[in-house]
């Protein structure tokens, strides 16, 4: 009966519960390492970032036989550069538009529910229960809305936090540039020869499928974000630097991202002038189409090839247990277990022919 598949099966699965109940009741031994790798992460992914986008430019000065050192010097003021840029010019017209924005949110609450009042007192069809619920919604949405400056203003405040790990990017960005490429060799010196040559296809394979995903979903949300821009500029919609930022941000969420870029711009639009808001719309529509049918085919490709339904249900899954943070690492975390995973089935298959 143990060479049956089924009674295999049935005992992995014992085994791997048990595991997991094991992990769970000495949960406490982790807390320190966890505690740990939450301080670093911060720093840590944004320094991984930011390597993905810098190694290229650095690479290409290598190319051109300036040394290393050299090359990591100028891509820190490179860096530098775009900060003062976007210091000097940017930000204080996103800031002036966001704060008169923020402004603006009572009295948008305010035409919301005098508009929908007025709608109910000169209609005869819709029901009454509907009419009790619509006036739940718009007192919910009331003051949802007037609570937005306090909830906005909360969540500056703890973006405070993250400064201290901003402190700390440029140094993980330093040494990754300066010594990332000895990190897989370091560690094939403590495996044998086929686990070695394992490891570093396995680690080609997840540097590919990171830089696509981070590479790519940056160029999609530029790409995006300054189509808005223009056509909101063209448009006359007010706060049009804000939300085009905004927009750029939300685009790196996959698929949901764009969804969800639009709903302020509309909102805005509507209040502004109703057939702005239509112009809103076709605007999105268009950059939507060069975005999916121009740019991520050519900066993105197939490298990650996940279905849409997948993208869908990993989000919807990630979004509820791991709020916003789950929405913006759930796909290349999925993106990298699979690779993992891949790899491994690949290799299995290799040695099963092999053997055959």
């Amino acid at each position: 009966m143990i060479h049956k598949r089924w009674f295999q099966v049935l005992i992995t699965g014992i085994l791997l519960s048990l595991l997991i109940l094991l992990l769970h009741e000495i949960q406490f031994f982790f807390a320190p390492f966890l505690t740990y790798a939450g301080a670093i992460a911060f720093p840590l992914i944004g320094g991984a970032i930011l390597f993905y986008i810098s190694r290229p430019v650095m690479h290409l000065l290598e190319h051109y036989k300036i040394p290393r050192l050299l090359a990591i010097v100028i891509v820190f003021l490179l860096y530098i550069l775009a900060g003062f840029f976007i210091v000097r010019f940017i930000a204080p017209i996103a800031q002036e538009q966001f704060t008169r924005l923020v402004e603006n949110i009572p009295r948008m609450s305010d035409m919301i529910g005098e508009t929908i009042t007025y709608w109910q007192q000169n209609q005869d069809i819709i029901p009454s229960q509907f009419n009790d619920s619509l006036n739940g919604v718009v007192e919910s949405l009331q003051s949802s809305l007037d609570a937005a400056p306090g909830v906005i203003i909360d969540v500056i405040s703890q973006l405070v936090g993250f400064v201290f790990g901003l402190v700390l990017i440029p140094f993980f960005l330093f040494f990754m540039l300066k010594d990332g490429h000895k990190l897989v060799p370091f560690i094939k010196q403590f495996m044998n020869k086929r686990v070695s040559a394992s490891f570093e296809k396995l680690t080609k394979s997840l540097d590919h499928t990171l830089n696509s995903f981070i590479i790519g979903q940056l160029t999609v949300s530029v790409f995006v974000g300054l189509m808005l821009l223009v056509g909101y500029l063209i448009i006359g919609l007010n706060y049009s630097l804000t939300l085009a930022l905004f927009a750029m941000l939300m685009n790196v969420i996959p698929f949901v991202g764009p969804f969800l870029a639009v709903i302020p711009a509309i909102l805005v639009a509507l209040f502004q002038d109703p057939i702005m808001a239509v112009y809103v719309a076709i605007i999105t529509i268009v950059a939507q189409q060069l975005e999916g049918n121009l740019v991520s085919p050519n900066v993105m490709g197939k490298a990650l090839s996940i279905h849409p339904l997948t993208i869908i249900t990993i989000i919807l899954a990630a979004g509820s247990l791991a709020g916003f943070l789950g929405l913006l690492f759930a796909i290349p975390a999925y993106a990298v277990i699979k690779t993992i995973i891949s790899h491994f089935y690949n290799e299995w298959l290799e040695r099963k022919a092999a053997h055959e």
